[in-house]
């Protein structure tokens, strides 16, 4: 079975088991997702949205973001992690977007990628999740489960985003890896994955050469 095959068999069995799943950060704003997908870095979804539920009626517009007192605002995110940096980033990204982008978020990859503190993870997100444009984002979730089924060789976000490319179509690269990210926590887990139960394990790499987790 070549990787092409592999690939189209777990868009079949992930569709089954995540029909409707959905990016699990909250927002209502686009610029609001920009912001989550920020301060999720070393951070999880769960903790992300418990702060950003309190943050989002704080500030409740770019304008607000931008011209909030930073220390305050680093208070304000704190429990995310790494503060210092992720307010200044929101911040100073929050006076660009209104500057250059008239307070909308711009739709092409160089664009994103050149705000403060995204990357093509963020970026990829963000065109999938906002535009509806094909996008792969690459988590840790997205890595370890296209690794075990064989898809890549590679770990490093941007050769897994390329190597994926080549095999998911391109329709449902989005929605494919918030489903990853669902399985990744439900059943392909990093330590001891339920292999026994899992759905793919008749075309998984990982499976056939781990006969201890059979």
């Amino acid at each position: 079975m070549d990787k092409n095959e592999i690939a189209l068999l777990a868009v079949k069995e992930l569709e089954k088991l995540y029909p409707d799943i959905n990016c699990s950060l909250k927002y209502k704003h686009n610029y609001e997702l920009l912001i989550a997908v920020r301060l999720s870095a070393q951070c999880t979804d769960a903790r992300v949205n418990i702060v950003t539920n309190t943050l989002f009626k704080k500030y409740t517009s770019l304008q607000s973001f931008a011209d909030a007192d930073l220390s305050e605002l680093e208070q304000d995110v704190k429990p995310c992690g790494f503060y210092h940096t992720k307010a200044k980033n929101i911040k100073d990204l929050a006076k660009i977007l209104i500057e250059n982008y008239n307070g909308e978020l711009p739709h092409t990859m160089e664009e994103l990628t050149a705000l403060p503190g995204v990357g093509r993870k963020t970026a990829n997100l963000i065109m999938g999740d906002v535009f509806g444009k094909p996008a792969i984002v690459t988590d840790t979730h997205c890595i370890r489960i296209t690794g075990r089924l064989g898809l890549t060789e590679n770990t490093a976000p941007h050769k897994v985003e390329k190597d994926l490319i080549k095999l998911i179509p391109p329709e449902v690269s989005s929605h494919f890896c918030h489903q990853t990210v669902q399985f990744g926590r439900d059943i392909c887990t990093a330590r001891k994955p339920k292999c026994n139960e899992c759905p793919l394990n008749y075309f998984c790499r990982y499976y056939q050469i781990k006969p201890i987790n059979h």
